[in-house]
């Protein structure tokens, strides 16, 4: 039988599967599997469709520290289409949001916005929000302080730069930051794709910045590393 890890009250680990507690029942974002566990009713979390979930899978050092304190206010930055949004709904939310949580959603793609607005229909606590992330004072607006935790998932070069600029603005003393770094979109550098990650991780600790864990993704995401860091 698959041992199961309880990662917070609404994540858990069953073997090599994820699930996060389904805040609206009987209904799934993406297609994906839903199971009942007495009253209570789980989603599959896919690591291949969502960073965050494939760190949660591979991460060796604070697992639970991967995901925002439930019922705070946390700032996800590469909304995307909205998967990994209604995961984490799950956990810091909950149904109808009981737990008062908020997730301010970052895209500069009116279509993916369009995406997420339906999500935050059914899914109340979830905030869109158009913006280019490279300017903070776009984002200012919607975050009356600073947040524990800060997700940031975009394509653009220079992603650590970025992220040490919207860490140093809008992270709370001792929140925890996640950085998806994608190696195709930064220059190339000699060394190739392992010294970029190198580099990155220069840059983050010269920054002042704890680096906890640099959680390789290859087998979902190739190319691809999380940098798991606290203020």
């Amino acid at each position: 039988m698959a041992r199961v890890r309880e990662v917070s009250d609404y994540v858990r680990i069953d073997g090599r599967n994820l699930w996060s507690r389904n805040a609206v029942k009987g209904t799934s974002v993406r297609g994906e599997r839903l199971k009942r566990d007495g009253r209570k009713e789980w989603r599959q979390w896919n690591p291949r469709a969502s960073k965050l979930g494939a760190g949660l899978l591979r991460a060796s050092e604070d697992v639970a520290g991967l995901l925002p304190p439930i019922g705070s206010t946390c700032l996800y930055l590469g909304a995307g289409h909205g998967t990994t949004i209604s995961h984490l709904h799950d956990h810091l939310c909950g149904s109808k949001n009981l737990h008062q949580g908020t997730i301010i959603a970052v895209d500069i793609s009116s279509r993916c916005i369009r995406d997420i607005i339906r999500l935050a229909e059914s899914r109340p606590g979830i905030f869109p929000v158009l913006a280019d992330v490279r300017d903070c004072n776009s984002i200012r607006p919607f975050l009356n302080q600073k947040t524990p935790w800060i997700f940031q998932d975009v394509s653009q070069t220079s992603q650590v730069e970025i992220f040490i600029n919207i860490c140093d603005r809008f992270l709370s003393p001792d929140g925890t930051a996640v950085l998806s770094l994608k190696a195709a979109s930064e220059r190339q550098i000699e060394g190739g794709i392992s010294a970029q990650f190198e580099h990155a991780e220069s840059i983050i600790e010269a920054s002042g910045y704890h680096l906890i864990e640099r959680i390789n993704l290859a087998g979902w995401e190739n190319k691809h590393v999380l940098f798991q860091i606290r203020k």
